[in-house]
């Protein structure tokens, strides 16, 4: 009696099928290894749901409530009129008012203005002729996209202000030529607006940072999961010993490849290096210093390779967006704001624009040097603490 015959057809959907299953299986397998673990579980579910809170609110092309420090070397009617036309604005807030073009060229050096408003001496004398008044308007172009926005502000601003004035002639002067008021702009770092010179450099700091926070945290979750980093834990180390030689690894690797993609930016990309070279690489070595400690901060709360890994994306998203990378820090509400203070990145960007594009030295790069080696030291302790704490 001979075998029933299985048709091709039937044979390849019994294949399917089995294949199914088995893919099924081993899904519902891995899931059940993601979600077994409490650690995994919490990494899964609650950082998206914080982070779409948080990115929500941080994550804007608006800008707003712009610094504004006014120079008017005119103090007539007519200037304080435009001056409040500014200040009627949602986009301006004005911070400062002077004659002293020195002390307007500080606040927007140090970045506590974004833009300026200088009314010269003779501004109302050329509007009472019929002549156009010229008005400076100096934007902070490091921040290219913010730059272009805050121009086209206030060239509504004034386009509107002369409408209002042109609409409120007398009558007996309908004939004269009107009052005009002219704004010219200017792009102080960054004459041309080219939004290379304000990528690059950030682009430069993020992939530092990646590279460094992957060595150091994949070197300490490999050897756990091998069980060698718990015989370096028991070994006659000190504890700094033990992280001097986790971060060697960082450093070592992250400083040339810095190095290369600066020479990149500058002979390829054309980004023009204005500062001094000191500053650059003091500020890249307490940075690269700062994520090797975040980095093995992250691995000591770790106990695999892939916990290593989320913890290091986790990180990622949150600290590239919270630099200043796309989105302005100024224009995120305070609370946002305040949290920067605890990103890395938000001090390493600063620096490096400030060095490629304003010509900064190293005396001029303290206030974001200081704090950005506050928190590199504190996480090097804080993974020392943990890597001894797990091994008692």
């Amino acid at each position: 009696m001979t075998a029933p015959t299985v048709h091709p057809v039937q044979m390849l959907l019994l294949a399917i099928v089995a294949s199914m299953r088995r893919l099924l299986a081993l899904t519902a397998k891995e899931i059940r290894m993601i979600f077994k673990d409490p650690r995994s579980r919490v990494t899964v579910i609650i950082p998206p749901i914080v982070q779409l809170i948080v990115f929500g609110y941080a994550a804007t092309f608006e800008v707003s409530n712009v610094p504004l420090v006014v120079v008017d070397q005119s103090r007539s009617e007519e200037s304080r009129s435009l001056i409040a036309a500014f200040e009627s604005s949602d986009a301006f807030v004005r911070i400062a008012t002077t004659t002293d073009l020195g002390e307007m060229r500080e606040l927007i050096t140090s970045q506590k203005a974004r833009a300026a408003l200088h009314i010269g001496p003779t501004f109302a004398r050329d509007l009472a002729a019929g002549e156009p008044a010229n008005v400076q308007f100096i934007v902070d172009a490091r921040s290219s996209n913010t730059a272009a926005i805050t121009t086209g502000y206030a060239a509504r601003i004034v386009t509107s202000f002369n409408e209002r004035t042109s609409d409120h002639r007398p009558a007996n002067v309908s004939t004269a030529r009107p009052r005009q008021v002219r704004l010219i702009d200017l792009a102080w770092f960054n004459e041309n607006y080219l939004s290379r010179w304000f990528f690059v450099p950030a682009i430069v700091v993020q992939l530092v940072l990646i590279e460094v926070l992957l060595i150091c945290t994949l070197s300490v979750a490999r050897e756990r999961e091998q069980g060698t980093f718990d015989q370096l834990l028991v070994a006659p180390y000190a504890t700094w010993e033990l992280l001097a030689g986790k971060a060697a690894p960082g450093l070592l690797i992250g400083l040339p490849q810095a190095a290369v993609a600066g020479l990149i930016a500058v002979y390829w990309f054309e980004v023009p290096l204005r500062g001094s070279l000191a500053a650059l690489t003091v500020g890249l070595l307490s940075y690269i210093t700062c994520a090797a400690g975040v980095g093995l901060f992250i691995s000591s709360l770790a106990r695999t390779m892939q916990q290593a890994l989320l913890g290091t994306f986790l990180f990622m998203m949150p600290a590239s967006l919270l630099s200043g990378l796309a989105t302005p820090i100024e224009d995120m509400p305070r609370w946002i704001q305040l949290i920067t203070y605890l990103n890395p990145a938000r001090y390493a960007l600063s620096i490096g624009r400030d060095v490629f594009l304003r010509g900064a030295a190293l005396a001029d790069i303290v206030d974001d040097l200081l704090p950005m080696t506050i928190i590199g030291v504190v996480c090097l302790a804080l993974a020392g603490v943990m890597f001894r704490l797990r091994s008692q």
